[in-house]
């Protein structure tokens, strides 16, 4: 019986990355988003794709951020998903790779127990192009699930994961049940579920 739940946040339970939404407000849109890409398609390290395209953002309204962060388009089926899970006795948590103006804004709309995210670096009202957090690396989603699981007492079988790009292999290694969401290729060829339109409740059925 599943116990766990964890998704990703960006292209997963939001419609979109939140950093391209960033850039677009900086005139950078596609420079930032075609790093996006690189890094979700597995050809960039996370961690420096993350640095650069932070970097590109510096000098951006944090109010501007928290503005953005708190308008962002959610995936359909997301809330109903997540009200589903906890109905079946689930602990439901989002990873991200992102930001927490964003997660955990997201929190108490979308329904899940609690996020792990990055927080972007503000001085003076704006963004000095600094970043840090729990999800910087590669690894950090499976390191991350790994202690949640021993503070919750829940094993590899009892778990599932639901992710997009290759930031999220790491957490697929420690979890039975695995669901490419409009993922892409390197994720899918780890995944036991694929969902290929963009309804999260379709996850339903399939567990």
């Amino acid at each position: 019986m599943l116990k766990l739940a964890v998704f990703d946040f960006d292209s997963t339970l939001m419609d979109g990355e939140t950093i391209d939404f960033f850039a677009e407000e900086l005139g950078i849109g596609d420079e930032v988003s075609r790093i996006t890409e690189e890094a979700m398609s597995g050809r960039l390290d996370f961690f420096e794709s993350l640095q650069q395209r932070v970097g590109l953002l510096k000098g951006l309204e944090y109010e501007v951020v928290e503005k953005i962060s708190h308008n962002l388009p959610y995936m359909p089926g997301a809330q109903e998903t997540i009200a589903e899970l906890k109905k079946r006795g689930m602990k439901v948590v989002c990873f991200s790779g992102g930001f927490r103006t964003a997660t955990s804004y997201a929190k108490d709309i979308l329904g899940y127990d609690a996020d792990f995210s990055n927080a972007l670096h503000h001085k003076d009202g704006k963004l000095t192009g600094l970043v840090g957090g729990d999800m910087m690396f590669n690894f950090s989603k499976g390191d991350m699930l790994i202690r949640l699981q021993n503070i919750l007492g829940v094993t590899k079988e009892e778990t599932l994961v639901c992710g997009d790009g290759a930031n999220d292999l790491s957490m697929f290694a420690h979890a039975g049940t695995r669901v490419a969401f409009c993922g892409r290729d390197i994720l899918k060829k780890e995944a036991n579920i694929v969902v290929e339109t963009k309804d999260l409740s379709q996850i339903l059925d399939k567990i």
